[in-house]
């Protein structure tokens, strides 16, 4: 496996290059600077792949002047960057692919959600592949292929000692995943880049896909975000600082999460629970970001045990979702609420046939009562529940019954 920014390993490459294999067009998508560039010209140099950055200003006249032109003239493999800067290439691509169905043909890198371009999902649907690219995961930081997923999924977890991660916890919260950020050898320099990048995203990106009148709410409205991650999305909430209508802020929510910043994380249903919660839990896509937005260097999240919990749960939602992109299976995800209040922080299905669930505590220990949500959503889900974990920073792997572990968070990136 090749090596990307700061020679960590992409665990994403394997399903890179598997597609690759047999997909006409395939396209890395994630947010600005998660390694998408990186990657891509790693895997296309190897097989001899040209490359083209639809940043660059001539090559994107080029391509949205004459895209037919454009596309007819490129060498036999490529690797087109940024394509959302010129979405008229598409039907371009199309016409190119449906004259000559050649696997890997066109290699796409796209930083805002190009999924949602009509003329994308008119021209290539049925030809193309699609690898989401995260920020770098913990595991890929320790060079470690990890095994969380299988083990939550088929055989549990045995009982052994760990070590605490203590503070350790909460500079890797801190840190983020972007490798640029983890290029830096400071956390106030790392905290510098986080700033710049938002406020180049909100300034280019942002201001690439809508005309809005209010730039200058997006980074306040960003912030809010980030004080609300791992809690139900209230945009009456978010609304409120500004002078603009719940449906304006609800647009620029999307916006935000059409460059990657903010995800929803939607509800998990069941016919046999009448009494659950149908509002999505709102997450930044990085702690990095939500972090340096909030003020909060390690000590300061170390010290603040309601921030440390929110934003404790989107690292890990985060971690496990980067996992997950990599995944042989799909894997899709959810949280759990009743109207009670009782919840489990994400919810897992593998295929459409298996559920678990996971908990997240920032405490050393943890209790019977902890896993509440979690036996309720065993209840709901019926045999299709396979596990419940709490994950913890303590040290044992301790048993709570028939399908429920206590394991401790550093779990998630070490061979378990």
């Amino acid at each position: 496996m090749s090596a990307t920014a700061l020679h960590y390993p992409r665990f994403a490459e394997s399903i890179l290059v598997e597609t690759l294999g047999d997909t006409p067009v395939v396209l890395i998508h994630g947010p600005r600077q998660c390694g998408k560039t990186t990657l891509a010209q790693a895997v296309g140099e190897a097989r001899g792949y040209s490359y083209f950055n639809l940043d660059d200003d001539v090559t994107r006249a080029a391509a949205t002047e004459d895209p037919v032109g454009f596309v007819g003239d490129l060498p036999e493999r490529v690797v087109l960057d940024e394509v959302q800067r010129a979405p008229g290439i598409f039907a371009a691509l199309k016409t190119a692919v449906d004259r000559r169905r050649v696997p890997g043909r066109f290699l796409l890198t796209g930083s805002a959600d190009v999924l949602l371009v009509p003329t994308l999902a008119d021209s290539l649907a049925g030809r193309m592949g699609i690898v989401r690219l995260h920020p770098l995961a913990q595991c890929e930081l320790a060079e470690e292929p990890p095994g969380f997923l299988e083990v939550l999924f088929t055989r549990g977890f045995k009982a052994r000692p760990a070590e605490r991660l203590g503070p350790a916890l909460a500079e890797r919260i801190v840190a983020g995943g972007f490798p640029p950020a983890l290029a830096r050898s400071t956390s106030r320099r790392r905290q510098a880049w986080y700033r710049d990048y938002v406020e180049s995203l909100v300034q280019r990106d942002v201001r690439n896909l809508a005309r809005i009148a209010s730039f200058d709410a997006l980074p306040r409205l960003l912030t809010l975000a980030a004080g609300q991650t791992a809690r139900l999305i209230n945009v009456s909430d978010l609304a409120s600082p500004f002078q603009l209508s719940r449906p304006t802020i609800r647009d620029y929510v999307t916006l935000l999460e059409r460059v990657f910043l903010l995800e929803e994380l939607p509800p998990w249903h069941s016919n046999r629970l009448s009494r659950l919660i149908k509002t999505p839990k709102l997450h930044l896509t990085d702690t990095g970001v939500a972090c340096t937005l909030l003020g909060l260097d390690a000590a300061a999240l170390h010290a603040d045990r309601t921030f440390l919990g929110r934003l404790l749960e989107t690292f890990v939602y985060q971690e496990l979702r980067r996992q997950a992109s990599w995944h042989e299976d799909e894997l899709r995800f959810h949280h759990f609420r009743d109207k009670d209040g009782v919840e489990a922080d994400v919810v897992l299905e593998r295929g459409g046939r298996e559920l678990a669930g996971v908990e997240v505590k920032a405490s050393a220990t943890v209790t019977a009562a902890d896993f509440r949500g979690l036996r309720k959503l065993k209840d709901a889900a019926g045999k299709r529940f396979v596990q419940g974990v709490v994950l913890y920073d303590g040290e044992t792997y301790a048993p709570f019954g028939e399908g429920m572990y206590a394991v401790p968070i550093r779990a998630l990136w070490e061979t378990t």
